[in-house]
C-alpha cells in the first residue's frame, strides 16, 4: 500500500494528524508510523492506537500486514524531537 494512501486514511479519521511513515521491508506492507495529533490529548496509549487502527481497519485485513506506531501529542512531539 502506498504511503500517501495510508496517510490519507489516517487524516480522514484524524484531520490534524501529522503522519510520518517508514516502509520497514521495502514491500509496502510492513510499516512504522509516527502520528502526531491534538486528538491524542488526554488519551492513554492504547486509546490513541485504537483511533489509528480504526482508520486503517480494512487495510489491516490485507494490504498492510504489520504496523508499528508511535502516537504523540504536539507537546510530546516537541520534546521528543528536541
Amino acid at each position: 500500500m502506498k504511503p500517501e494512501d495510508i496517510t490519507a486514511k489516517i487524516r480522514a479519521a484524524i484531520p490534524d494528524a501529522e503522519v510520518t511513515l517508514e516502509d520497514l521491508t521495502g514491500t509496502l506492507d510492513h510499516w512504522k508510523a509516527v502520528i502526531v495529533s491534538s486528538a491524542f490529548l488526554g488519551l492513554a496509549p492504547m486509546a490513541r492506537q485504537r483511533l489509528v487502527m480504526r482508520a486503517l481497519a480494512d487495510e489491516l485485513k490485507g494490504p498492510i500486514h504489520a504496523l508499528t506506531m508511535e502516537t504523540w501529542t504536539p507537546d510530546e512531539a516537541r520534546v521528543r524531537r528536541a
